[in-house]
């Protein structure tokens, strides 16, 4: 048969719209660009904004996140040669948020503060032990590691305050207070068993959207009236954290600022925790308001 009998190649339907997609959201630019008649400005935000989004999915990793860099890199790739087309010559890196440790977005301050708090906790516990203690210790220990990975991936400098975390909490007062409201005292848990229930019936009818999927919930090592801390969300914001594990919710505004999606302090915790565990690995987080 002569080539002009021969049937078009057809594009399968998936083809067609990833293409779209990157073409209509990433390269909808009008240029100006001598080169490539490429809006050099445009291309060089497109590449920021990919940047910053893969840099948050390295800090924050979820099940997804390794799909979502990988798409996002070929963004990026294209993007590049675009750029170079252009003769686009700009330093473009990931834009870290005000305050933040340039290469993934934490705030150092948060995470040195929710570490030194977690030390100083282990430090009570081990200079006062009980029976339980042994158990607290290690699911603490859990945490500081999780807070450290976060600190070297954030670039934190120091050691956080790790140095001076046992020798008394001098924000609190004394080491046998801050010891007592990181929740280590087994006369202190019978009285605030009201308030898990009580955080159950405001948080039970409350909905909103759900976010930081796939985070872990810890505590904050603050006293005072139930409250979270959050890198996330602003302070003042409704924030319902349940624990998927006991089924268990609170409904608490953010009182202060951490390097997590989401950590409760002492009294929070409380309301929702399972016996003798420090740390929420199946929690749901959802903004109320």
């Amino acid at each position: 048969m002569g080539a002009r009998h021969r049937k078009p190649a057809m594009i399968g339907a998936g083809a067609v719209l990833a293409v779209a997609a990157v073409a209509g959201g990433i390269f909808a630019f009008s240029g100006t660009n001598s080169n490539a008649a490429e809006d050099c400005g445009g291309l060089d935000t497109a590449l920021q904004n990919n940047l910053t989004f893969i840099a948050g999915q390295q800090a924050n990793p979820d099940a997804q996140s390794d799909a979502r860099i990988a798409n996002r890199q070929a963004v990026v790739n294209l993007i590049n040669q675009r750029r170079a087309a252009a003769g686009c010559g700009n330093n473009v890196q990931a834009k870290p948020e005000a305050g933040q440790a340039a290469t993934s977005g934490e705030d150092c301050g948060g995470l040195d503060k929710a570490l030194q708090n977690n030390l100083t906790f282990i430090a009570g516990q081990k200079s006062a032990p009980d029976s339980q203690s042994e158990a607290r210790i290690a699911n603490r220990q859990a945490v500081v590691d999780l807070i450290q990975q976060r600190r070297k991936a954030a670039g934190c400098k120091g050691d956080g305050g790790a140095a001076n975390a046992g020798q008394g909490n001098a924000n609190q007062g004394n080491a046998g207070q801050g010891n007592n409201n990181a929740g280590q005292a087994p006369a202190q848990q019978p009285t605030k068993q009201p308030d898990a229930n009580q955080g159950n019936n405001n948080g039970g009818g409350a909905t909103g959207q759900q976010v930081c999927n796939g985070s872990t919930v810890t505590l904050s090592g603050e006293g005072g009236e139930p409250a979270a801390s959050s890198g996330t969300f602003p302070i003042g914001t409704t924030l319902k954290v349940t624990n998927l594990d006991n089924n268990k919710s609170t409904t608490v505004k953010v009182a202060s600022v951490s390097g997590s999606c989401a950590l409760l302090n002492n009294a929070a915790f409380e309301q929702v925790r399972e016996p003798g565990k420090f740390l929420i690995r199946n929690a749901r987080i959802e903004k109320i308001g």
